[in-house]
C-alpha cells in the first residue's frame, strides 16, 4: 500500500516537473531542441497535393531523403520534380491507400530502393462530406480504409526497422473533428476520432514496452485547411487554415518531438470546455461557433475527367 501511494506522489512530482519542462521551452529558442534529420528517409503518404506535397518539400529542405506515396501519380512525379528542381532527394510510389497488400508490397519496395523509413507521416486522408444516411457503404468502407486502417498497415510494416535501428518517428494527421463530432461528418470524424485514440495508445504501448526514448509519435489535430479536400466549407468565427501554417507546425512538431498539435493553439481550450461542459451546453456553444453549419456549402475536391 505504501509503494503505491509513493509511485503517486513520484507520479504527481513528474507530472508538475514536466509542465514546468514545457513553460521553459516555450520561452527558449526551438532551435535549441531540434533534432537533425538530415540523411534519414522521410515517407508521406499522400504527398502529391495538398499540405501532404508541402511537407515534403520541407523535410527535402532539412536535408532528409522523402519518398512521397499517393494514388495521384501525376501529382506524386510532380512533387518529387519540385524537390528535385531544389537539389534535393526524393521517391515516389503509387499507392492504393485501400489497399492492405499494396501497402506492404509497396512497403518491400520502398525499402529495397531507397532504404529503411525514419519517419513516417500517415497524413492521405479522404472525406465524404454527405449526412449518414446519405453516405453510401462503400464510401464508408473507403474512409476507414484511408484514414485510419492504413494507418496500421504502414506502422506495421516500418515500424519494425524503427525499433531495430533505434530511431524512429511516426506521425499521424488527424483533425480537430477527431475530438469533436459535425454535422455531415460522422464518418469522417469516426475514423479520425480514431486515429487520435491510435496515436495515444500507441504511445503508450511504446513507452511501457521501453521504447519510447528512442520512437517518438506525434497527432497533429488541425481545423479546415484552405486545400481542395475542404472546398466550399464555411467557417463562422475561425478562420479556415493555410497549408503552409499547418505543414510548418508539423515539420517543427517532428523536430521538437512535440506529441500532440491542435492546430490552431487556442483550440486546446474548446477540448477543455468539452469535458467540463453539459452536452447540451457544448451542443449550443458549437453552434454559436458554427461548426454544426460548416458543412453546409462543402463542394469537395474537383475531380478532372
Amino acid at each position: 500500500m505504501i509503494e503505491n501511494i509513493l509511485e503517486v506522489i513520484v507520479g504527481l512530482l513528474m507530472a508538475v516537473y514536466y509542465a514546468l519542462e514545457k513553460i521553459v521551452k516555450l520561452v527558449l529558442p526551438q532551435a535549441l531542441f531540434e533534432k537533425d534529420i538530415s540523411g534519414q528517409v522521410v515517407l508521406v503518404t499522400g504527398g502529391g497535393s495538398g499540405i501532404g506535397r508541402l511537407m515534403c518539400l520541407r523535410f527535402a529542405r532539412l536535408g532528409a531523403i522523402v519518398v512521397t506515396w499517393d494514388i495521384n501519380e501525376a501529382g506524386n512525379k510532380e512533387t518529387v520534380a519540385m524537390i528535385k528542381k531544389e537539389g534535393n532527394k526524393a521517391f515516389d510510389f503509387k499507392v492504393d491507400m485501400t489497399n492492405r497488400e499494396g501497402i506492404y508490397a509497396a512497403a518491400k519496395e520502398t525499402k529495397s530502393k531507397v532504404g529503411k523509413v525514419s519517419i513516417l507521416v500517415n497524413n492521405a486522408g479522404i472525406v465524404s462530406g454527405t449526412a449518414l444516411l446519405d453516405t453510401s457503404d462503400e464510401k464508408i468502407i473507403r474512409t476507414f480504409d484511408v484514414n485510419i486502417m492504413a494507418h496500421f498497415w504502414t506502422i506495421k510494416a516500418f515500424l519494425p526497422d524503427m525499433l531495430e535501428q533505434k530511431q524512429g518517428h511516426l506521425v499521424n494527421v488527424a483533425s480537430l473533428a477527431g475530438h469533436s463530432g459535425t454535422n455531415k461528418l460522422v464518418d469522417y470524424c469516426s475514423s479520425k476520432f480514431a486515429a487520435v485514440g491510435l496515436d495515444e495508445a500507441l504511445r503508450v504501448e511504446l513507452f511501457v514496452q521501453g521504447h519510447s526514448d528512442y520512437i517518438k509519435t506525434t497527432v497533429v489535430c488541425p481545423y479546415y485547411i484552405s486545400t481542395g479536400m475542404f472546398a466550399g466549407v464555411q467557417s463562422k468565427l475561425i478562420p479556415i487554415l493555410e497549408p503552409e501554417f499547418v505543414a510548418d507546425n508539423v515539420i517543427s512538431a517532428v523536430l521538437t518531438n512535440k506529441q500532440v498539435v491542435l492546430l490552431p493553439w487556442w483550440s486546446y481550450m474548446l477540448i477543455a470546455l468539452k469535458a467540463v461542459m453539459t452536452e447540451q451546453a457544448f451542443m449550443k456553444l458549437s453552434q454559436a461557433f458554427g461548426f454544426n453549419c460548416s458543412m453546409d456549402q462543402f463542394q469537395g475536391r474537383v475531380k478532372n475527367d
